[in-house]
């Protein structure tokens, strides 16, 4: 399965460590010129954005997320975590079901 990770300097090292193709970004606008690469190749299966990344580019994520194409999108915290008030997949779904543990 083909992996691409867009986000931070730190996280991206962690993942090419693993053989994980990544492009570090800085602003929305290197976020958005990355993001389209990366979708317009589509090379990738499975598209990793750091939280930061997606904050700033929620319009085009959502957009991506709702056509169904590959690749398929993937948010992961940063080093120091969730971003403050956004909540994770696994808290929407439990959130959903109705399970608090």
């Amino acid at each position: 399965m083909a992996f691409h990770f867009i986000g931070s300097e730190d996280l991206a090292i962690g993942f090419r460590f693993v053989g994980v193709p990544a492009t570090v970004v800085r602003t929305a606008e290197e976020a958005r010129e990355a993001f389209r690469e990366v979708t317009r190749l589509k090379e990738a299966k499975i598209l990793v954005l750091g939280e930061e990344v997606a904050a700033m580019i929620p319009k085009e994520v959502l957009a991506w997320q709702m056509s169904g194409e590959y690749p398929l999108i993937v948010e992961v915290p940063g080093i120091s975590g969730h971003l403050e008030g956004r909540t994770s997949l696994v808290d929407s779904i439990r959130d959903a079901v109705g399970i608090h543990v």
